[in-house]
Formats: structure tokens, sequence, C-alpha cells
């Protein structure tokens, strides 16, 4: 039994410590909007915040973030800056299919928390581990520096 704390909340799960933590949140928690992209760490779309730092939840053994804490596109919008990011991506309609878009945001929050009004190229930067194969690249980078313009 792992002890975890998730989106504010002491979670258990009965999982081998070697199981990626985005199978522990989709299958064990029921915290489905993290995505499986591509296994392998390189597309982003499992990114989740383990103890505020962007982290890759597909490659992540469940072991190594016990006891931190980690937040999920669940609860991200409970942050000041979490809400705008969000705002931000509906008012500029930045989503087409969505799939990338929970780990789209998880690291444009992280972005925007250490950064507050990036330049485009440190948007490129903070992204560009985050793949998007409709390529909203472009309404991505705007939809930060809305959320930068509404948290000033």
């Amino acid at each position: 039994m792992i002890q975890l704390n998730v989106n504010g909340k002491p979670k258990r799960a009965d999982v081998d410590p070697d199981t990626p933590l985005l199978w522990t949140l989709r299958d064990s928690l029921l915290l489905t909007g993290t995505k499986f992209g591509c296994g392998a760490g390189l597309c982003g779309a499992c990114t989740v915040h383990v103890d505020g730092q962007p982290t890759r939840s597909c490659i992540t053994p469940v072991s190594s973030v016990a006891g931190k804490k980690i937040t999920t596109i669940e609860a991200v919008d409970n942050s000041r800056v979490g809400k705008a990011v969000q705002d931000a991506w509906r008012k500029l309609d930045v989503v087409q299919c969505g799939y990338c878009q929970s780990g789209q945001i998880m690291s444009a929050v992280s972005l925007l928390k250490t950064k507050k009004n990036p330049t485009d190229a440190d948007i490129d930067a903070a992204m560009a581990g985050n793949l998007c194969r409709c390529a909203t690249y472009v309404r991505i980078r705007a939809a930060i520096h809305e959320a930068a313009k509404a948290l000033a």
C-alpha cells in the first residue's frame, strides 16, 4: 500500500511500487484527466505537478512520489494561476481534439508560477516537451500570454 497526497487529499493505492504514477492515478484513483500519450515521457500528455514541478507521470514510479504533493488537472483550477490558464484556454478556444491539453495546461501553469510575464522564447522553452498533433501551438502561446495578462 502506497500513501500519496493527491490534489491536497491523502490517498492510498494498492499497487506495485514500480507502477507508473499515471496508471495509479487513472486506474486506482480514477483520476482520468491525465492522459497516456507515448509511455516514454516524450509527448507531455501525462504531465502532472509533483511538489510544484511538471513531471511526466508515465515514467515516474509511484513509489518515488510517496509523501510528495501531487497535483493533477482535476485540481489545477484550485490555484489562481490554474484558473487563469484554464480561463484563457477557453477564451481563445485553444482546444481542438483536446487530448494533449491537460498536459499543456499543467506545463503552462508551472511556467506562469515561475515567470509572471514570459516571452515567446520562455513559452517555447517551457512547452517544448508538450506535443500537440492538432498543432494549436500559436493558440497555446497566445493563451499563456492572455493568462499572464490576467494575472498581472
